[in-house]
């Protein structure tokens, strides 16, 4: 499947009083990693707007293996896993320097038509080609 990686400081601002980063912040992480993804398939969240669709997370998961510090770099890595009926796409943040893996996750995203406000149970082809076309970019 298609993925891609941001590499990501952890700064001042991420710490919570314990010193580490706050459990919140990684939702920010996944979800630069999650647009860069996007952004290689060509159908971020503005394409998807202009094809009238949005793509609300409806689900997700984090599991916290090792805590990630001030100045530390990490790679944050999302994987599109499923995308014919819903976006699942899974995460892994890595120490970079060692490659340790230190957080994993995921999130799931369901089609809802903008006009009608109606959930779909299939994705539409305007997603679907745009994987299509990235996966045959891949290979």
């Amino acid at each position: 499947m298609i993925s891609e990686s941001v590499r990501i400081t952890a700064q001042f601002y991420h710490l919570d009083p314990m010193e580490v980063v706050w459990h919140g912040n990684y939702i920010r992480f996944f979800e630069q990693a999650r647009c860069a993804l996007l952004d290689r398939i060509e159908f971020n969240y503005p394409q998807m707007r202009d094809a009238g669709y949005a793509w609300p997370v409806v689900d997700m998961r984090l599991k916290f293996i090792r805590p990630v510090r001030f100045g530390q770099n990490i790679d944050v890595e999302a994987r599109l896993t499923e995308y014919e009926n819903r976006l699942k796409i899974e995460y892994k943040v890595s120490d970079s320097a060692s490659g340790e893996r230190l957080t994993k996750g995921y999130t799931i995203q369901v089609t809802v038509d903008i006009e009608t406000q109606e959930m779909l149970f299939e994705s539409p082809p305007a997603l679907i080609n745009k994987v299509k076309a990235a996966q045959c970019d891949k290979n």
